[in-house]
Formats: structure tokens, C-alpha cells, sequence
């Protein structure tokens, strides 16, 4: 049985191994464990009301999870939520964790008072695409990056 977890300040544990998750479903273990926040940046991170955090637990092992964030609007009182990482072990796949994650953050996302959620799919990411066209309307746009330089101009 799946649970999700909604992680708050003192969730460093799962947070950790959610970490752990990440970086291997994306292959990327550098970006999530080479450089690992403080505990007290992330019990910051986790307790305040511009991120959420949630995790996939199966017989206490973290499988999956999102992070999220909440960001307030100027044109409207209201919020979006911006899902920035989604992610299961590839053991787990295929088994309905991804939907319950965004389930979760649905019903958190309306008690904050957003307005819709919204997340990006990089082209080739099939199964991704496939979940979120399940879930919600398919907008193409572009994304770019924009540098930030080591230091501020003078």
C-alpha cells in the first residue's frame, strides 16, 4: 500500500531519501547528492508556505515523489503551483504513484487557493507526457534559460 506524505520542516529523513530518489530516477546524482542542503536550510525550505514537498512511501521505503512550488500571482489574488521534479523509482512504475502524487497536490493546491498546477515535459519523455495529457491540457511553449552571473554588476 502506497502512502503520500506531505513533508514539513521536520521530514529531513524522507526528504533525504527522496533526494536519493531523484537522482537516481534522473540519473543525475550529482545535482541531488554531491552538494546537499543544511539541515537548517532545508527545515526552512520544507516549513515554509512557497514549496511543497511530497513522498511515495511503500512499506517504508520512499518510491516517488514531487516538489512543488506555490507561486503567488500580482494580476489576481490567487496562486499557481509550478511542479518542478516528479519522479518514481523505476521498480515502482506503472503502478498509479505518479497520479496519487498529483492528486495529493491537487487537494493541497486548492486549499491554498491556486488556481491550476502546472508542469513542463521535455520532448521524448513519453510516459510523462502521456501521464500529464491524462491529467491536463497540453500547451506547447518554449522555455529558455537565462544565465545569472557569478556576481552582480556594479
Amino acid at each position: 500500500m502506497t502512502t503520500i506524505y506531505h513533508l514539513g520542516a521536520d521530514d529531513l529523513e524522507r526528504m533525504d531519501r527522496l533526494l536519493t530518489v531523484f537522482g537516481a530516477a534522473f540519473e543525475d546524482h550529482e545535482t541531488y547528492g554531491a552538494k546537499r542542503p543544511s539541515v537548517d536550510y532545508l527545515r526552512r525550505l520544507l516549513g515554509s508556505d512557497s514549496f511543497i514537498a511530497l513522498a511515495a512511501e511503500d512499506q517504508g521505503q520512499v518510491i516517488g515523489g514531487l516538489a512543488a512550488y506555490v507561486l503567488p500571482k500580482f494580476e489576481q489574488a490567487r496562486s499557481e503551483v509550478y511542479i518542478y521534479d516528479l519522479a518514481v523509482d523505476a521498480g515502482h512504475r506503472r503502478r498509479g504513484v505518479a497520479t496519487a502524487l498529483i492528486r495529493r497536490l491537487q487537494e493541497i493546491a486548492a486549499t491554498l487557493g491556486a488556481w491550476v498546477i502546472y508542469v513542463q515535459a521535455d520532448h521524448g519523455d513519453d510516459p510523462a507526457i502521456a501521464l500529464y495529457t491524462k491529467l491536463g491540457v497540453r500547451e506547447d511553449v518554449l522555455h529558455f534559460d537565462i544565465p545569472v552571473p557569478a556576481e552582480p554588476s556594479s
